[in-house]
């Protein structure tokens, strides 16, 4: 019942997207699994019971970052029943987050990117091939996240302005230009769409074969599948074509605040992590041209 209420908190009164809500609720739901097998309530939790907790995530070799996101929602959840009155302490109050070491944000090189996307090679004209092009066009031509791009609806496509209205956290809009070949493309793929005489009235713009809303796994496999053909990093993610327009943006000489903007960043200071890819990159130029290096 907690858990419940909670959820729906997050839901209707922060508005949280759904695909956040979802990741709170498995956190939480593993949460009370461990609480069950310790045989206590939610409510009774303290502070050494969570560190116990912390513990167990770090044997199963959990990156700082998961353990990072499982503590914020138990944060979460418990200022949650301080405030309304079900608990009088909050016991994540005295739990202190595990150090996340400091990383680059992994991109590919906008030339990479260039070849992938206007090559012949990768694409042909069936529905799946030019919806996994828009949905790279897309996620590299704006930077929006995974969750925004599930949410585009073709109405979001402004072709006359040539921007693109994007809901991001905490339901905050904002628009993004594109160029005139990405709105072509768009156009393209709801004509393209149309075609298929989907037994549906959705009006999602990224769908699946068969017509349904797309889904997280889906674009992880497009975006992992065409940038194997261009990228030997590790990682391969939505998530990294949005690190690759920031940092195109960046070394182009765009304004650093023009680039929050365009990201829908809360604070410069998230943005500001880009700044580091451009120095090293610098570096580097530094070292191959300069006869002292």
């Amino acid at each position: 019942m907690l858990l419940k209420s909670f959820i729906t908190y997050l839901t209707h009164e922060k508005r949280y997207s759904p695909y956040t809500v979802t990741s709170y609720q498995a956190d939480l739901n593993q949460f009370e699994e461990f609480v069950n097998r310790s045989e206590l309530d939610l409510i009774e939790v303290k502070h050494t019971h969570l560190r116990s907790y912390l513990v167990e995530l770090m044997e199963e070799k959990l990156s700082e970052q998961t353990i990072n996101r499982k503590l914020s929602a138990l944060r979460s959840f418990y200022k949650f029943l301080h405030r309304t009155g079900k608990i009088d302490q909050n016991p994540t109050a005295l739990i202190k987050a595990p150090k996340i070491p400091k990383r680059l944000p992994v991109f590919v090189d906008a030339q990479k990117m260039d070849h992938l996307l206007d090559s012949q090679q990768y694409f042909d004209e069936s529905f799946p091939s030019v919806r996994d092009h828009l949905v790279i066009e897309l996620l590299f031509g704006t930077g929006m996240r995974l969750t925004e791009l599930l949410q585009l609806k073709d109405s979001d496509i402004n072709i006359y302005s040539g921007t693109i209205k994007v809901l991001g956290k905490r339901n905050k809009e904002r628009i993004i230009p594109v160029n005139k070949q990405l709105i072509n493309q768009v156009n393209t793929y709801i004509d393209l769409k149309k075609l298929q005489n989907f037994n549906n009235n959705l009006l999602i713009l990224i769908v699946t074969n068969t017509g349904a809303a797309a889904y997280p796994k889906l674009i992880y496999r497009i975006v992992t599948s065409y940038l194997n053909h261009v990228s030997t990093n590790e990682k391969k993610s939505p998530h990294v074509l949005r690190h690759s327009y920031a940092t195109s943006l960046l070394n182009a000489g765009a304004d650093l605040n023009a680039i929050k903007e365009l990201l829908g960043h809360a604070s410069l200071a998230a943005t500001q992590v880009y700044t580091h890819n451009s120095i090293e990159r610098l570096k580097t130029i530094y070292k191959q041209a300069h006869p002292k290096a």
